[in-house]
């Protein structure tokens, strides 16, 4: 399997407005030592709420552009049902998992490498569709919205 990796910033990356620090997936993911193939690309570092449609676009054509069939999309989680579903219209042919997190990637106690391998996996076993991973269940993009009070995302069939 060769997994591309297209990162958009957020929380899992330590992208908050009242922080200038960055992580990367590459470090999330170094002690995991994958048995599979990845390539990282960055489209936008924002906060999902900074993202656009025309930042939608941009990772629509990389997704269009990649060679790989399984695609993992790191985002913000504010808008994160916003851009599945725009994906999800698109009615592609690959296997696309959105994952993020609640807490800083930089932090100690972050939910980060979780979601982070909780998505990888779910990739693996999901046919081609859009999906968003996060804190151990999967949700298809067509019913999928991110419940503000619990912060938690739900399915809303």
């Amino acid at each position: 399997m060769k997994m591309v990796i297209l990162t958009t910033g957020g929380t899992i990356q330590g992208i908050d407005p009242s922080s200038q620090s960055e992580i990367s997936l590459e470090k999330l993911l170094e002690p995991v030592k994958l048995s599979f193939t990845y390539q990282v690309k960055n489209i936008v570092s924002k906060d999902s709420r900074s993202i656009t449609d025309k930042d939608r676009e941009l990772l629509l054509r990389a997704i269009q552009e990649s060679n790989s069939d399984k695609i993992l999309i790191t985002h913000g989680t504010y808008t994160m049902a916003e851009t599945a579903k725009y994906i999800g219209r698109q009615e592609l042919d690959k296997t696309i998992v959105l994952v993020g997190s609640f807490i800083l990637g930089s932090s100690s106690n972050s939910d980060a490498p979780f979601n982070l391998g909780f998505a990888i996996g779910s990739l693996q076993f999901l046919k081609p569709d859009v999906y968003i991973a996060m804190h151990g269940k999967v949700f298809h993009w067509s019913s999928v919205t991110k419940n503000l009070v619990s912060e938690k995302f739900e399915s809303n069939e």
